[in-house]
């Protein structure tokens, strides 16, 4: 793997932070300053702006208009901030996709955004091409591109002045529904400058300890496509911050970055801890950790142990936050955390309450559905979902916590079901219908069972078919059927094969059962 760093740390000096706010003012007005570096190869904000304009001037000269989208099947690299800032300068939906899906999900959720613009890179081409063809009518291939595509290059060629007309648009991010089938969060679109929603996102990441006004280097270790890694560095790109971008999380290559190219702040998840802590004690000793001035996590509870052992490690620099593609609930410094160990935070109780099920406030140290207000959104496609997510101008994303005496919140579980491994969402009625396709399944329920490593691993709790057998063959044979159907990172860990199957007489999967099942296992 590739590490992206220069090795004189006093190269990384920048120019103070300038007075405009945004990525595209910056191109304009400081087009010097290093926007992005990859490979050892940097992009100064004006190189960036130019991309940018030029893929906002080729989408109105296809007739693509306010509200409608372009997706994007993206490796971490410039292109996802392009195409993102041209997106949200022409009044159009971005919609990232996770890279790891299969062809079937990523196709999915190219015809379910009607997506009129499609970009992929090269190596990932085929998840969608042969797939799409007849829903997308402008489809893009970053490298080298086949027939009835377009390759980055010549779609981009075009000119790079500032568009004449220029208006907000949005992130549509895929958050997977109840059936497991993906719900994009779409936002009503206004005629708002681009540069209008910045303020919130500064004063997010005031709340991260990244102080606005001061210029930094934030290194992109995860997967851009999810909103966390993806929206947090966009929101550091607009404060004049420098983004270096790996191309996926390896311990020793981070931990080489940020001390060769004095990174200051960088977005993890608690499996990305424990990856840097299982390194070589020596190796960790030796390495120049002391430019970090903020580590952002969400994504997965953390292990207690880990948690103190990454504070131990770095300083109190880690920075939790409570959020979901709907929308934000609140942050927690390693300060507060090490005096209320396992809390999220302590929001603002104007802006964030507990209901319990029968509808009443939560009072303190009782469990309730987490509800924080919210701008307006809708689930694509789903009404009912909308709906049941608002509450006046409060929303959930189905969070259950409790408060305590002092105000802070503490999560008790990621929705009913889900499970939460390595800081990604599974959703088990997706991976149990991938299993029930195959015919030695004939009943089955998916269940998240504690991993020191990711949070939770995924277990299925399985009822043969006749003529089956629990052996290493089945096991195998199971393993890659999943991987045929759904993303490799959804399948089961772990089988247990049981002869009743625990369902209720309305036909209800009691997982209470399974993970007691799990348990004796």
């Amino acid at each position: 793997m590739s590490t992206v760093v220069n090795s004189e740390r006093e190269d990384h000096q920048q120019p103070s932070h300038p007075s405009t706010l945004g990525a595209w003012l910056l191109g304009q007005h400081d087009p010097t300053r290093p926007a992005i570096v990859i490979d050892g190869k940097t992009k100064t904000f004006g190189e960036l702006i130019s991309k940018v304009n030029q893929l906002s001037n080729k989408f109105a000269s296809l007739g693509l208009r306010k509200g409608d989208v372009a997706a994007g099947l993206l490796s971490n690299g410039a292109e996802y901030y392009e195409i993102a800032l041209a997106c949200m300068q022409s009044g159009l939906y971005f919609v990232p996709i996770n890279t790891h899906l299969a062809a079937p999900e990523v196709e999915y959720i190219v015809r379910d955004s009607e997506a009129s613009v499609l970009v992929v890179h090269a190596e990932l081409a085929d998840k969608v091409v042969g797939r799409v063809e007849d829903a997308v009518p402008h489809r893009v291939v970053i490298g080298s591109a086949p027939a009835n595509w377009s390759s980055y290059e010549s779609f981009t060629d075009v000119s790079d002045d500032t568009p004449a007309t220029r208006s907000l648009g949005s992130l549509m991010m895929y958050t997977s529904g109840t059936t497991g089938r993906p719900k994009g969060v779409r936002r009503p679109l206004s005629d708002a400058t681009p540069e209008s929603s910045l303020e919130s996102g500064v004063q997010h990441l005031s709340k991260l300890g990244i102080p606005p006004g001061t210029p930094g280097r934030h290194l992109v270790c995860s997967p851009v496509y999810h909103a966390a890694p993806g929206g947090n560095s966009l929101f550091l790109l607009h404060a004049g911050h420098t983004l270096y971008i790996l191309p996926g999380f390896n311990a020793e290559a981070v931990l080489r970055a940020i001390g060769e190219s004095a990174i200051t702040s960088t977005h993890m998840v608690p499996t990305h801890f424990q990856r840097l802590l299982d390194l070589p004690a020596d190796l960790r000793d030796s390495a120049d950790v002391s430019s970090l001035q903020a580590i952002l996590h969400a994504g997965a509870p953390c292990p207690p142990a880990t948690k103190y052992a990454m504070i131990d490690w770095v300083g109190p620099i880690l920075w939790e936050y409570l959020g979901s593609t709907e929308g934000q609930v609140c942050a927690c410094s390693s300060a507060e955390w090490l005096e209320h160990p396992g809390t999220v935070g302590r929001p603002n109780p104007d802006a964030v309450v507990l209901r319990t099920l029968d509808g009443e406030q939560a009072t303190p140290g009782e469990e309730g559905t987490i509800y924080f207000k919210s701008s307006p959104f809708e689930y694509l496609g789903d009404p009912e979902k909308s709906a049941a997510a608002r509450w006046g101008e409060f929303a959930t994303s189905g969070d259950v916590g409790r408060i305590d005496d002092d105000g802070y919140l503490y999560v008790l579980d990621r929705r009913a079901d889900l499970i939460l491994s390595g800081g990604v969402n599974i959703y088990p009625a997706e991976v149990e219908g991938a299993l029930l396709g195959h015919p030695g399944v004939a009943d089955v329920g998916v269940i998240g069972v504690s991993d020191p490593e990711w949070g939770q691993k995924v277990v299925a709790v399985v009822q043969l078919a006749p003529g089956f057998s629990d052996d290493d063959g089945l096991r195998v044979a199971l393993d890659q059927h999943v991987r045929e159907q759904i993303a490799g990172f959804k399948r089961p860990r772990e089988y247990i094969f049981v002869d009743e199957f625990p369902r209720s007489a309305a036909g209800k999967v009691s997982r209470k059962k399974l993970r007691e099942l799990a348990d004796d296992q």
